[in-house]
């Protein structure tokens, strides 16, 4: 951890959103824990509050990033327990194997080693409690300039404009990454959950949600409900609700590590680490992101080629 008294009071939260189907039942969808074995993390993102809370910044990672992955130990998806089995550190490997191999823990421990920085609260979701938060908020609604079709899901949204995303299709719209018309793959699926996320802030970070004590809870009730996690429980959600009741929707910032743009020989995308180290030192010292101007839009990224930002022509509602 970099400069630990530089980071006391702030809130960093690793999100997981995991493909594990165990517990799914049958006819929801999204496929069974007999038909989809095992459990990766399909999303893996840091969300950055300042103990100032005058801003947020959210940086994803692609799941093929390629990583060495540190010594773990063995974890079981289905029990979420760990065992006394040591995987070994493992050089040339995807992001998300650390979530198979070494769970939470394991994705936790390359995160702060490779960020410098100390994650105060690890949040997970896997598909069936996605399902279940968004249908809670009544859903969400997002724009989208053209229609996504992806050639595995099929039809997510099937004509431009703005729609209200629930259940089954607002799985399918952050899950997609074989979206016609958009070659760049996982960074379109990055772009795209970031900007329902963005769109789920703007609907629960109102001041009509914020201080209604009864909607507030009510959120966070839902979101306990289906996530799990550490440091999460209600009361913490709503404490640390409260305190960003100052925060505006726009100074919130959306990014993606940066990266090469483009897969090695591996199949795996590439970390350009000078970059990374000056994007995350600037967040543990609350200076201004390099690339990010202040009038720019919020969900410019950073990685290293062109055809990484501002795919799938969609945005949040608003933005």
């Amino acid at each position: 951890i970099k400069n630990k008294a530089a980071q006391v009071g702030d809130e960093n939260f690793l999100i997981l959103g995991s493909d594990s189907r165990v517990g799914a039942p049958k006819g929801a969808g999204i496929g069974t824990e007999e038909t989809v074995k095992g459990a990766r993390s399909d999303t893996i993102m840091i969300a950055h509050l300042p103990k100032e809370r005058d801003r947020a910044v959210l940086v994803s990672f692609p799941r093929d990033l390629e990583i060495t992955r540190p010594e773990c130990h063995r974890w079981n998806y289905k029990t979420g327990e760990y065992s006394d089995e040591v995987v070994p550190e493992t050089p040339q490997v995807k992001l998300n194997t650390a979530y198979a191999e070494g769970g939470p823990r394991c994705v936790i421990k390359w995160v702060q080693k490779m960020t410098g920085m100390r994650m105060t609260r690890f949040v997970g979701i896997d598909f069936a409690g996605f399902k279940e938060m968004v249908d809670a908020v009544g859903g969400v609604q997002v724009k989208v300039d053209t229609p996504i079709v992806d050639s595995i899901l099929g039809t997510v949204v099937d004509k431009p404009g703005l729609v209200t995303l629930t259940g089954d299709q607002a799985l399918s719209f952050v899950r997609a990454r074989h979206v016609e018309g958009d070659p760049t793959s996982d960074y379109g699926r990055i772009k795209r959950q970031q900007q329902f996320i963005a769109a789920l802030l703007t609907k629960t970070m109102s001041r009509d949600v914020l201080l209604d004590p009864d909607k507030l809870t009510s959120f966070v009730n839902a979101f306990a409900d289906a996530t799990f996690g550490d440091n999460i429980g209600v009361d913490q959600l709503l404490e640390l609700a409260q305190s960003l009741k100052g925060l505006d929707t726009d100074s919130v910032v959306f990014l993606t590590v940066p990266t090469t743009g483009y897969a090695n020989e591996r199949g795996n995308e590439v970390l350009l680490e000078d970059r990374a180290q000056e994007l995350f030192s600037a967040i543990i010292h609350n200076e201004p992101i390099p690339g990010v101007d202040t009038g720019e839009d919020a969900s410019h990224d950073t990685s290293g080629d062109d055809s990484s930002t501002d795919q799938g022509g969609t945005s949040p509602e608003g933005q």
